[in-house]
Protein backbone atom coordinates (compact mmCIF):
# COMPACT_ATOMS: atom_id res chain seq x y z
CA UNK A 1 0.00 0.00 0.00
CA UNK A 2 2.78 2.57 0.72
CA UNK A 3 4.15 1.14 -2.50
CA UNK A 4 1.37 2.44 -4.20
CA UNK A 5 1.07 5.98 -2.52
CA UNK A 6 4.57 6.36 -3.45
CA UNK A 7 4.09 5.89 -7.29
CA UNK A 8 1.03 8.12 -6.85
CA UNK A 9 2.96 10.77 -5.72
CA UNK A 10 5.68 10.16 -7.79
CA UNK A 11 3.68 10.03 -10.57
CA UNK A 12 1.90 13.81 -9.46
CA UNK A 13 4.92 15.44 -9.05
CA UNK A 14 6.27 14.80 -12.60
CA UNK A 15 2.56 15.74 -13.87
CA UNK A 16 3.14 18.89 -12.26
CA UNK A 17 6.44 19.51 -13.26
CA UNK A 18 5.43 18.76 -17.10
CA UNK A 19 2.38 20.88 -16.70
CA UNK A 20 5.17 23.64 -15.57
CA UNK A 21 7.44 22.66 -18.45
CA UNK A 22 4.87 22.62 -20.98
CA UNK A 23 3.60 26.17 -19.53
CA UNK A 24 6.83 27.61 -19.80
CA UNK A 25 7.53 26.66 -23.18
CA UNK A 26 4.28 28.16 -24.62
CA UNK A 27 4.90 31.17 -22.38
CA UNK A 28 8.57 31.29 -24.21
CA UNK A 29 7.01 30.64 -28.28
CA UNK A 30 4.46 33.61 -27.18
CA UNK A 31 7.04 36.18 -26.36
CA UNK A 32 9.19 35.33 -28.99
CA UNK A 33 6.11 35.82 -31.38
CA UNK A 34 5.61 39.02 -29.38
CA UNK A 35 8.99 40.07 -29.99
CA UNK A 36 8.97 38.71 -33.09
CA UNK A 37 5.94 40.49 -34.46
CA UNK A 38 3.28 42.67 -31.77
CA UNK A 39 6.15 44.90 -30.54
CA UNK A 40 7.50 46.02 -33.74
CA UNK A 41 4.29 46.48 -35.05
CA UNK A 42 3.62 48.82 -32.00
CA UNK A 43 6.52 50.62 -32.72
CA UNK A 44 5.36 51.64 -35.82
CA UNK A 45 1.55 52.50 -34.65
CA UNK A 46 3.00 54.57 -31.60
CA UNK A 47 6.23 55.68 -34.40
CA UNK A 48 3.39 57.22 -36.51
CA UNK A 49 1.91 59.87 -33.67
CA UNK A 50 5.08 61.41 -32.32
CA UNK A 51 7.46 63.95 -34.20
CA UNK A 52 11.04 63.60 -35.10
CA UNK A 53 12.21 65.16 -31.36
CA UNK A 54 9.93 62.17 -29.60
CA UNK A 55 6.89 64.48 -28.58
CA UNK A 56 3.44 62.85 -28.66
CA UNK A 57 1.85 64.93 -31.69
CA UNK A 58 -1.33 62.65 -32.22
CA UNK A 59 -2.64 62.61 -35.57
CA UNK A 60 -0.96 65.58 -36.83
CA UNK A 61 1.18 63.28 -38.76
CA UNK A 62 -1.30 61.54 -40.27
CA UNK A 63 -2.50 65.39 -41.52
CA UNK A 64 0.22 66.53 -42.58
CA UNK A 65 0.28 63.33 -44.49
CA UNK A 66 -3.16 63.61 -46.14
CA UNK A 67 -2.54 68.00 -46.68
CA UNK A 68 0.28 66.81 -49.20
CA UNK A 69 -1.43 66.01 -52.42
CA UNK A 70 1.15 64.49 -54.01
CA UNK A 71 1.40 62.02 -50.85
CA UNK A 72 -2.87 61.94 -51.47
CA UNK A 73 -2.36 60.39 -54.92
CA UNK A 74 -0.39 57.50 -53.89
CA UNK A 75 -3.37 56.35 -51.87
CA UNK A 76 -5.22 56.11 -55.33
CA UNK A 77 -2.46 54.98 -57.56
CA UNK A 78 -1.87 51.90 -55.35
CA UNK A 79 -5.74 51.23 -55.36
CA UNK A 80 -5.76 51.32 -59.05
CA UNK A 81 -3.04 49.01 -59.56
CA UNK A 82 -4.26 46.60 -56.91
CA UNK A 83 -8.08 47.06 -58.48
CA UNK A 84 -6.89 46.32 -61.90
CA UNK A 85 -4.49 43.67 -61.51
CA UNK A 86 -6.61 41.60 -59.52
CA UNK A 87 -9.35 42.42 -61.94
CA UNK A 88 -6.89 40.45 -64.59
CA UNK A 89 -5.29 37.77 -62.40
CA UNK A 90 -7.95 36.13 -60.95
CA UNK A 91 -10.60 35.42 -64.39
CA UNK A 92 -7.26 34.30 -65.93
CA UNK A 93 -5.74 32.18 -63.36
CA UNK A 94 -9.76 30.73 -62.68
CA UNK A 95 -9.58 29.80 -66.53
CA UNK A 96 -6.38 28.38 -66.11
CA UNK A 97 -7.12 26.16 -63.09
CA UNK A 98 -10.48 25.06 -64.46
CA UNK A 99 -8.65 23.82 -67.34
CA UNK A 100 -6.35 21.74 -64.91
CA UNK A 101 -9.25 20.65 -62.42
CA UNK A 102 -12.16 20.21 -65.31
CA UNK A 103 -11.30 19.30 -68.56
CA UNK A 104 -9.27 16.75 -70.67
CA UNK A 105 -6.49 18.91 -70.83
CA UNK A 106 -3.18 16.68 -71.32
CA UNK A 107 0.38 17.22 -69.84
CA UNK A 108 -1.38 18.57 -66.34
CA UNK A 109 1.55 18.19 -64.54
CA UNK A 110 3.46 20.17 -66.75
CA UNK A 111 1.03 23.08 -67.42
CA UNK A 112 0.77 22.93 -63.52
CA UNK A 113 4.69 23.01 -62.54
CA UNK A 114 4.79 25.92 -65.20
CA UNK A 115 2.12 28.16 -63.02
CA UNK A 116 3.79 27.97 -60.36
CA UNK A 117 6.93 29.01 -61.49
CA UNK A 118 6.75 32.59 -61.12
CA UNK A 119 6.70 31.92 -57.21
CA UNK A 120 10.25 31.05 -57.50
CA UNK A 121 11.58 34.40 -58.76
CA UNK A 122 11.65 37.13 -57.36
CA UNK A 123 9.26 39.78 -58.05
CA UNK A 124 11.93 42.10 -59.49
CA UNK A 125 12.33 39.60 -62.67
CA UNK A 126 9.37 39.86 -64.48
CA UNK A 127 9.71 43.47 -64.12
CA UNK A 128 13.39 43.44 -65.66
CA UNK A 129 12.22 41.18 -68.25
CA UNK A 130 9.25 43.31 -69.44
CA UNK A 131 11.97 46.37 -69.46
CA UNK A 132 14.00 44.20 -72.03
CA UNK A 133 11.06 43.49 -74.25
CA UNK A 134 8.71 46.71 -74.02
CA UNK A 135 11.35 49.59 -72.12
CA UNK A 136 13.50 52.04 -73.78
CA UNK A 137 15.61 49.53 -76.28
CA UNK A 138 13.43 46.37 -75.89
CA UNK A 139 12.59 44.68 -78.69
CA UNK A 140 9.17 45.17 -78.81
CA UNK A 141 8.35 48.24 -77.66
CA UNK A 142 6.90 49.41 -80.87
CA UNK A 143 4.48 46.94 -79.75
CA UNK A 144 2.92 49.63 -77.46
CA UNK A 145 2.34 52.49 -79.88
CA UNK A 146 3.96 55.20 -78.07
CA UNK A 147 3.21 53.82 -74.69
CA UNK A 148 5.83 53.56 -71.71
CA UNK A 149 6.23 50.83 -69.84
CA UNK A 150 7.59 53.06 -66.96
CA UNK A 151 4.60 53.06 -64.90
CA UNK A 152 1.07 51.41 -64.31
CA UNK A 153 1.06 49.89 -67.71
CA UNK A 154 4.38 47.89 -66.69
CA UNK A 155 3.71 47.90 -62.98
CA UNK A 156 0.40 45.63 -63.66
CA UNK A 157 1.63 43.67 -66.42
CA UNK A 158 4.63 42.55 -64.00
CA UNK A 159 1.95 42.60 -60.84
CA UNK A 160 -0.48 39.79 -62.59
CA UNK A 161 2.73 37.48 -64.02
CA UNK A 162 3.88 37.08 -60.08
CA UNK A 163 0.27 37.20 -58.53
CA UNK A 164 -0.55 34.49 -60.77
CA UNK A 165 0.51 31.22 -59.36
CA UNK A 166 -0.99 32.32 -55.61
CA UNK A 167 -4.17 32.64 -57.29
CA UNK A 168 -3.97 29.64 -59.56
CA UNK A 169 -2.61 27.61 -56.21
CA UNK A 170 -5.77 28.64 -54.73
CA UNK A 171 -8.66 28.11 -57.42
CA UNK A 172 -7.18 24.64 -58.12
CA UNK A 173 -7.71 24.21 -54.72
CA UNK A 174 -11.46 25.52 -55.09
CA UNK A 175 -12.30 23.54 -58.13
CA UNK A 176 -10.70 20.25 -57.50
CA UNK A 177 -13.18 18.72 -55.49
CA UNK A 178 -16.68 18.57 -56.60
CA UNK A 179 -20.04 16.35 -56.61
CA UNK A 180 -20.84 14.76 -59.76
CA UNK A 181 -24.28 13.99 -59.14
CA UNK A 182 -25.14 17.64 -59.41
CA UNK A 183 -23.85 17.79 -63.08
CA UNK A 184 -25.62 14.58 -63.62
CA UNK A 185 -28.91 16.11 -62.73
CA UNK A 186 -28.16 19.56 -64.66
CA UNK A 187 -27.32 17.27 -68.06
CA UNK A 188 -30.55 14.99 -67.17
CA UNK A 189 -32.91 18.37 -66.99
CA UNK A 190 -30.85 19.10 -70.60
CA UNK A 191 -29.46 22.60 -68.72
CA UNK A 192 -27.29 24.32 -71.00
CA UNK A 193 -23.83 24.45 -70.40
CA UNK A 194 -23.78 27.97 -69.55
CA UNK A 195 -26.38 27.76 -66.88
CA UNK A 196 -24.70 25.01 -65.06
CA UNK A 197 -21.62 26.46 -65.08
CA UNK A 198 -23.43 29.85 -63.11
CA UNK A 199 -25.59 27.65 -61.17
CA UNK A 200 -23.20 24.98 -59.66
CA UNK A 201 -19.41 25.80 -60.81
CA UNK A 202 -19.47 29.17 -59.76
CA UNK A 203 -21.38 28.80 -56.60
CA UNK A 204 -18.99 26.34 -55.58
CA UNK A 205 -15.89 27.78 -56.52
CA UNK A 206 -17.32 31.19 -54.93
CA UNK A 207 -15.13 31.25 -51.77
CA UNK A 208 -11.68 30.19 -53.77
CA UNK A 209 -12.70 33.16 -55.90
CA UNK A 210 -12.97 35.44 -53.19
CA UNK A 211 -9.66 34.13 -51.39
CA UNK A 212 -7.76 34.46 -54.37
CA UNK A 213 -8.95 38.45 -54.96
CA UNK A 214 -7.93 39.09 -51.19
CA UNK A 215 -4.49 37.23 -51.84
CA UNK A 216 -3.73 38.91 -55.41
CA UNK A 217 -4.99 42.27 -54.40
CA UNK A 218 -2.93 42.28 -51.34
CA UNK A 219 0.29 41.15 -52.93
CA UNK A 220 -0.53 44.25 -55.78
CA UNK A 221 -1.20 46.78 -53.11
CA UNK A 222 2.02 46.27 -51.16
CA UNK A 223 4.68 45.10 -53.57
CA UNK A 224 8.01 46.82 -53.83
CA UNK A 225 10.20 45.43 -55.69
CA UNK A 226 8.31 45.54 -59.34
CA UNK A 227 6.91 48.95 -58.59
CA UNK A 228 10.72 50.23 -57.91
CA UNK A 229 12.25 48.34 -61.11
CA UNK A 230 9.65 49.47 -63.40
CA UNK A 231 7.11 52.57 -61.81
CA UNK A 232 8.62 55.55 -63.03
CA UNK A 233 7.89 58.46 -61.70
CA UNK A 234 4.04 56.67 -60.92
CA UNK A 235 3.52 57.35 -57.16
CA UNK A 236 2.55 54.18 -54.81
CA UNK A 237 2.16 53.94 -50.86
CA UNK A 238 5.02 50.78 -51.16
CA UNK A 239 7.38 53.57 -53.49
CA UNK A 240 6.31 56.70 -50.90
CA UNK A 241 7.49 54.27 -48.00
CA UNK A 242 10.87 53.48 -48.84
CA UNK A 243 11.25 57.58 -50.59
CA UNK A 244 10.64 58.93 -47.33
CA UNK A 245 12.72 56.98 -44.77
CA UNK A 246 16.16 56.28 -47.67
CA UNK A 247 15.76 59.54 -49.71
CA UNK A 248 14.55 62.01 -46.60
CA UNK A 249 15.14 60.72 -43.59
CA UNK A 250 11.13 61.50 -42.70
CA UNK A 251 10.79 58.16 -40.10
CA UNK A 252 7.18 59.80 -39.05
CA UNK A 253 5.71 60.24 -42.46
CA UNK A 254 7.53 56.80 -43.35
CA UNK A 255 5.57 55.20 -40.18
CA UNK A 256 2.24 56.83 -41.32
CA UNK A 257 2.58 55.16 -44.74
CA UNK A 258 3.55 51.78 -42.89
CA UNK A 259 0.28 52.49 -40.97
CA UNK A 260 -2.12 53.14 -43.99
CA UNK A 261 -0.83 49.63 -45.73
CA UNK A 262 -1.73 47.72 -43.37
CA UNK A 263 -5.37 48.61 -43.73
CA UNK A 264 -5.95 47.84 -47.12
CA UNK A 265 -4.99 44.11 -45.48
CA UNK A 266 -6.94 43.99 -42.58
CA UNK A 267 -10.05 44.66 -44.95
CA UNK A 268 -9.29 41.79 -47.35
CA UNK A 269 -8.30 40.02 -45.10
CA UNK A 270 -11.94 40.51 -43.05
CA UNK A 271 -13.82 39.71 -46.47
CA UNK A 272 -11.94 36.36 -46.87
CA UNK A 273 -12.91 35.59 -43.27
CA UNK A 274 -16.86 36.94 -43.69
CA UNK A 275 -16.73 34.50 -47.21
CA UNK A 276 -15.79 31.54 -45.57
CA UNK A 277 -18.48 31.60 -43.11
CA UNK A 278 -20.89 31.01 -46.15
CA UNK A 279 -18.92 28.38 -47.65
CA UNK A 280 -20.32 25.07 -47.25
CA UNK A 281 -18.67 21.68 -47.97
CA UNK A 282 -18.61 20.64 -51.63
CA UNK A 283 -18.52 16.69 -50.81
CA UNK A 284 -20.56 14.53 -48.14
CA UNK A 285 -20.30 10.76 -47.58
CA UNK A 286 -22.51 10.20 -50.43
CA UNK A 287 -21.01 12.06 -52.97
CA UNK A 288 -19.90 11.10 -56.04
CA UNK A 289 -15.99 12.60 -56.97
CA UNK A 290 -16.50 14.25 -60.46
CA UNK A 291 -14.54 13.08 -63.22
CA UNK A 292 -13.97 15.29 -66.55
CA UNK A 293 -15.49 14.00 -69.46
CA UNK A 294 -14.04 14.47 -72.66
CA UNK A 295 -15.33 17.57 -74.84
CA UNK A 296 -13.51 18.01 -78.07
CA UNK A 297 -14.61 21.43 -78.93
CA UNK A 298 -13.77 22.73 -74.73
CA UNK A 299 -10.61 20.69 -74.49
CA UNK A 300 -9.56 22.31 -77.58
CA UNK A 301 -10.15 25.46 -76.24
CA UNK A 302 -9.38 25.48 -73.09
CA UNK A 303 -5.87 23.82 -74.61
CA UNK A 304 -5.11 26.79 -76.71
CA UNK A 305 -5.96 29.08 -73.52
CA UNK A 306 -3.70 27.36 -70.91
CA UNK A 307 -0.81 26.97 -73.80
CA UNK A 308 -0.55 30.44 -74.43
CA UNK A 309 -0.50 31.71 -70.89
CA UNK A 310 1.82 28.96 -70.39
CA UNK A 311 3.90 30.29 -73.35
CA UNK A 312 3.14 33.66 -72.07
CA UNK A 313 5.17 32.99 -68.51
CA UNK A 314 7.98 30.99 -69.77
CA UNK A 315 8.53 33.56 -71.96
CA UNK A 316 9.01 36.34 -69.71
CA UNK A 317 11.18 34.14 -67.83
CA UNK A 318 13.15 32.97 -71.16
CA UNK A 319 13.69 36.37 -71.74
CA UNK A 320 15.26 37.23 -67.87
CA UNK A 321 17.69 34.15 -68.14
CA UNK A 322 18.67 35.36 -72.73
CA UNK A 323 19.21 39.12 -70.86
CA UNK A 324 22.15 37.51 -68.15
CA UNK A 325 23.87 35.97 -70.84
CA UNK A 326 23.55 38.64 -73.18
CA UNK A 327 27.06 40.13 -73.46
CA UNK A 328 25.80 44.13 -74.35
CA UNK A 329 21.82 44.81 -74.79
CA UNK A 330 21.00 45.63 -77.85
CA UNK A 331 24.67 45.81 -79.34
CA UNK A 332 26.22 42.84 -79.09
CA UNK A 333 23.76 39.29 -78.78
CA UNK A 334 26.66 37.45 -77.78
CA UNK A 335 25.96 34.90 -75.74
CA UNK A 336 28.41 34.78 -72.24
CA UNK A 337 28.68 34.43 -68.56
CA UNK A 338 30.33 38.34 -68.05
CA UNK A 339 26.91 39.17 -66.43
CA UNK A 340 27.65 36.71 -63.63
CA UNK A 341 31.28 38.11 -62.43
CA UNK A 342 29.40 40.59 -60.23
CA UNK A 343 32.57 41.82 -59.49
CA UNK A 344 32.64 44.33 -62.24
CA UNK A 345 29.70 46.29 -60.62
CA UNK A 346 30.45 45.55 -56.77
CA UNK A 347 33.58 44.87 -55.47
CA UNK A 348 31.92 42.06 -52.96
CA UNK A 349 30.74 39.76 -56.08
CA UNK A 350 28.92 37.23 -55.16
CA UNK A 351 28.95 37.63 -51.31
CA UNK A 352 25.30 39.27 -51.26
CA UNK A 353 24.47 35.57 -53.56
CA UNK A 354 26.27 33.84 -50.54
CA UNK A 355 24.37 36.15 -47.67
CA UNK A 356 21.39 35.18 -48.99
CA UNK A 357 21.80 31.42 -48.96
CA UNK A 358 23.28 31.44 -45.15
CA UNK A 359 19.99 34.10 -44.47
CA UNK A 360 17.39 31.08 -45.95
CA UNK A 361 19.26 28.37 -44.58
CA UNK A 362 18.98 29.75 -41.24
CA UNK A 363 15.57 30.95 -41.83
CA UNK A 364 14.53 27.34 -42.38
CA UNK A 365 16.05 25.40 -40.04
CA UNK A 366 14.87 28.14 -37.02
CA UNK A 367 11.94 28.95 -38.73
CA UNK A 368 10.42 25.39 -39.39
CA UNK A 369 12.11 24.51 -35.46
CA UNK A 370 9.80 27.63 -33.96
CA UNK A 371 6.58 26.95 -35.93
CA UNK A 372 6.23 23.72 -35.11
CA UNK A 373 7.20 23.45 -31.80
CA UNK A 374 4.75 26.36 -31.23
CA UNK A 375 2.20 24.65 -33.14
CA UNK A 376 2.90 21.07 -30.94
CA UNK A 377 2.42 22.94 -28.33
CA UNK A 378 -0.84 25.03 -29.02
CA UNK A 379 -2.49 22.07 -30.59
CA UNK A 380 -0.78 18.34 -28.75
CA UNK A 381 -0.37 19.34 -24.84
CA UNK A 382 -3.11 20.69 -22.19
CA UNK A 383 -1.58 24.18 -21.78
CA UNK A 384 -3.87 27.10 -20.34
CA UNK A 385 -6.55 28.27 -22.60
CA UNK A 386 -6.12 31.83 -22.65
CA UNK A 387 -2.11 30.92 -23.85
CA UNK A 388 -2.94 29.00 -26.52
CA UNK A 389 -5.84 31.32 -27.91
CA UNK A 390 -2.96 34.18 -27.41
CA UNK A 391 -0.54 31.91 -29.61
CA UNK A 392 -3.16 31.74 -32.58
CA UNK A 393 -3.59 35.36 -32.43
CA UNK A 394 -0.57 36.20 -32.54
CA UNK A 395 0.13 33.51 -35.18
CA UNK A 396 -2.19 34.90 -37.49
CA UNK A 397 -1.03 38.38 -37.27
CA UNK A 398 2.10 38.00 -39.82
CA UNK A 399 -0.77 37.25 -42.66
CA UNK A 400 -2.40 41.19 -42.36
CA UNK A 401 1.03 42.58 -42.14
CA UNK A 402 2.78 43.75 -45.65
CA UNK A 403 6.67 43.64 -45.77
CA UNK A 404 7.54 46.86 -46.02
CA UNK A 405 5.70 47.73 -42.85
CA UNK A 406 6.95 45.45 -40.59
CA UNK A 407 10.53 45.87 -42.04
CA UNK A 408 9.94 49.52 -40.99
CA UNK A 409 8.61 48.27 -37.32
CA UNK A 410 11.72 46.54 -36.82
CA UNK A 411 13.58 50.06 -37.48
CA UNK A 412 12.08 51.41 -34.84
CA UNK A 413 12.24 48.42 -32.20
CA UNK A 414 15.40 47.10 -32.61
CA UNK A 415 17.39 50.40 -33.89
CA UNK A 416 16.28 51.77 -30.09
CA UNK A 417 19.24 52.60 -27.87
CA UNK A 418 17.04 51.47 -25.01
CA UNK A 419 16.69 48.16 -26.52
CA UNK A 420 18.75 45.73 -24.93
CA UNK A 421 18.08 43.79 -28.31
CA UNK A 422 19.37 46.92 -30.17
CA UNK A 423 22.74 44.49 -31.02
CA UNK A 424 20.85 42.28 -33.28
CA UNK A 425 20.26 44.99 -35.86
CA UNK A 426 22.15 45.03 -38.91
CA UNK A 427 22.80 41.33 -38.67
CA UNK A 428 22.04 38.51 -40.18
CA UNK A 429 19.74 37.69 -37.28
CA UNK A 430 17.54 40.13 -37.57
CA UNK A 431 17.01 39.42 -41.38
CA UNK A 432 16.56 35.99 -40.20
CA UNK A 433 14.07 36.73 -37.50
CA UNK A 434 11.98 39.17 -39.81
CA UNK A 435 11.96 36.70 -42.58
CA UNK A 436 10.14 34.34 -39.78
CA UNK A 437 7.84 37.04 -38.74
CA UNK A 438 6.89 38.18 -42.26
CA UNK A 439 6.07 34.30 -43.33
CA UNK A 440 4.97 32.49 -40.31
CA UNK A 441 1.42 32.33 -40.66
CA UNK A 442 1.86 29.95 -44.09
CA UNK A 443 3.60 27.54 -42.22
CA UNK A 444 1.91 28.03 -38.79
CA UNK A 445 -1.17 26.76 -40.65
CA UNK A 446 0.81 23.95 -42.57
CA UNK A 447 1.76 22.76 -39.06
CA UNK A 448 -1.17 22.86 -37.64
CA UNK A 449 -3.06 20.83 -40.36
CA UNK A 450 -0.84 17.87 -40.77
CA UNK A 451 -0.62 17.89 -36.74
CA UNK A 452 -4.76 17.54 -36.50
CA UNK A 453 -4.31 14.87 -38.67
CA UNK A 454 -3.22 12.67 -35.92
CA UNK A 455 -5.56 10.94 -33.61
CA UNK A 456 -5.11 12.33 -29.69
CA UNK A 457 -4.61 8.72 -28.25
CA UNK A 458 -0.90 9.41 -29.22
CA UNK A 459 -0.73 11.66 -26.58
CA UNK A 460 -3.63 9.85 -24.52
CA UNK A 461 -1.61 6.70 -24.32
CA UNK A 462 1.91 8.52 -23.68
CA UNK A 463 0.51 10.88 -20.64
CA UNK A 464 -1.23 7.35 -19.42
CA UNK A 465 2.57 5.55 -19.37
CA UNK A 466 4.23 8.26 -18.56
CA UNK A 467 6.07 9.85 -20.64
CA UNK A 468 7.48 13.48 -21.08
CA UNK A 469 5.50 14.95 -23.81
CA UNK A 470 8.55 16.04 -25.54
CA UNK A 471 9.81 12.66 -25.86
CA UNK A 472 6.76 11.57 -27.78
CA UNK A 473 6.88 14.78 -30.15
CA UNK A 474 10.49 13.71 -30.73
CA UNK A 475 9.85 10.02 -31.27
CA UNK A 476 6.17 9.98 -32.76
CA UNK A 477 4.89 12.92 -33.87
CA UNK A 478 7.76 14.42 -35.07
CA UNK A 479 8.64 11.56 -37.53
CA UNK A 480 5.26 11.40 -38.85
CA UNK A 481 5.62 15.37 -39.64
CA UNK A 482 8.09 14.76 -41.56
CA UNK A 483 7.00 15.47 -45.22
CA UNK A 484 5.15 18.72 -43.70
CA UNK A 485 8.33 19.56 -42.24
CA UNK A 486 10.08 19.59 -45.49
CA UNK A 487 7.27 21.75 -46.83
CA UNK A 488 7.53 24.53 -43.83
CA UNK A 489 11.25 24.09 -44.61
CA UNK A 490 11.42 24.60 -48.25
CA UNK A 491 8.74 26.99 -47.95
CA UNK A 492 11.13 29.20 -45.59
CA UNK A 493 13.83 28.95 -47.70
CA UNK A 494 12.45 30.25 -51.08
CA UNK A 495 10.61 33.11 -49.63
CA UNK A 496 14.34 34.14 -47.87
CA UNK A 497 15.43 34.16 -51.32
CA UNK A 498 13.21 36.25 -52.89
CA UNK A 499 12.10 38.24 -49.92
CA UNK A 500 13.22 42.37 -51.00
CA UNK A 501 10.43 44.39 -48.79
CA UNK A 502 10.86 43.04 -45.30
CA UNK A 503 14.69 43.50 -45.09
CA UNK A 504 15.56 46.57 -47.50
CA UNK A 505 15.95 48.69 -44.69
CA UNK A 506 17.69 46.09 -42.58
CA UNK A 507 20.92 44.94 -43.91
CA UNK A 508 24.27 46.04 -42.63
CA UNK A 509 27.88 46.41 -44.01
CA UNK A 510 28.43 43.25 -46.04
CA UNK A 511 24.95 41.71 -45.23
CA UNK A 512 23.88 42.92 -48.54
CA UNK A 513 21.16 40.43 -50.05
CA UNK A 514 20.93 39.19 -53.74
CA UNK A 515 17.40 40.45 -53.67
CA UNK A 516 18.79 43.81 -52.63
CA UNK A 517 21.51 43.73 -54.99
CA UNK A 518 19.04 43.21 -57.84
CA UNK A 519 17.63 46.59 -56.72
CA UNK A 520 20.86 48.39 -56.40
CA UNK A 521 21.88 46.98 -59.77
CA UNK A 522 18.90 48.01 -61.58
CA UNK A 523 18.82 51.77 -59.72
CA UNK A 524 22.84 52.04 -61.46
CA UNK A 525 21.72 50.97 -64.76
CA UNK A 526 23.36 47.77 -64.57
CA UNK A 527 20.15 45.82 -65.81
CA UNK A 528 22.14 42.76 -67.17
CA UNK A 529 23.82 42.03 -63.86
CA UNK A 530 20.47 42.04 -61.65
CA UNK A 531 19.08 40.14 -64.61
CA UNK A 532 21.86 37.20 -63.55
CA UNK A 533 21.52 37.88 -60.18
CA UNK A 534 17.24 37.32 -59.80
CA UNK A 535 17.97 34.55 -62.33
CA UNK A 536 20.25 32.91 -59.88
CA UNK A 537 17.97 33.62 -57.52
CA UNK A 538 15.37 31.36 -59.64
CA UNK A 539 17.33 28.46 -60.20
CA UNK A 540 18.45 28.26 -56.44
CA UNK A 541 15.03 28.21 -55.40
CA UNK A 542 14.05 25.58 -58.51
CA UNK A 543 16.55 23.42 -57.32
CA UNK A 544 15.99 23.72 -53.78
CA UNK A 545 11.84 22.39 -54.42
CA UNK A 546 13.19 19.97 -56.68
CA UNK A 547 15.48 18.64 -53.66
CA UNK A 548 11.76 18.92 -51.63
CA UNK A 549 9.95 16.96 -54.15
CA UNK A 550 12.79 14.06 -54.55
CA UNK A 551 12.83 13.86 -50.77
CA UNK A 552 9.10 13.92 -50.01
CA UNK A 553 8.73 10.74 -52.58
CA UNK A 554 11.53 8.72 -51.24
CA UNK A 555 10.35 9.47 -47.49
CA UNK A 556 6.58 8.52 -48.68
CA UNK A 557 7.45 5.31 -50.57
CA UNK A 558 10.43 4.30 -48.39
CA UNK A 559 10.07 5.28 -44.69
CA UNK A 560 6.34 5.88 -44.74
CA UNK A 561 5.14 3.13 -46.92
CA UNK A 562 2.11 3.04 -43.51
CA UNK A 563 0.54 6.30 -45.74
CA UNK A 564 -0.02 4.33 -48.49
CA UNK A 565 -1.31 0.62 -47.42
CA UNK A 566 -5.01 1.66 -47.66
CA UNK A 567 -4.80 3.25 -50.58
Amino acid sequence: MASTVSVISSSSGTGGMERTIRTIAMLACVLLLLILVVIPIFSLLSQSMFDDKGNFVGLSNYQAYFANPALRQSIVNSLFIAVLTTSITVPLAFGYSYALTRTRLPFKALFKGIAYLPILAPSLLPAIALIYIFGNQGFLTYALQGQSIYGPIGIVTAQVFYAFPFATLILTTALANSDARLYEVAETLATSPYRTFRTITLPAARYGLVNAAAVVFTIAIVDFGIVKVIGGQYSVLAIEVYKQIIGQQKFQLGAVIGVLLILPTIVTFTIERLARRGQTSQLSARSVLLRPKSRPLTDIAVTAFTVIVAAIILFIIGVAIFASLVTFWPYDLTLALGNYDFSVVNTSGWSSYVNSLRMAAWTAIVGTAVVFVGAYLAEKTKVPFALRGIMQLFAMMPIAIPGITLGLGYIFFFNSPSNPLNFLYGTTAILVMVTIAHYYTVPHLTAVTALRQLDEEFEAASEALGTPFWKTMWRVTLPICVPALIDIATFFFVNAMTTVAAVIFLYGPGGKLASIAVVEMDDTGDTAYAAAMAVMILLTSAIVKLCQTVVTKYLLTHTQRWRQAHR
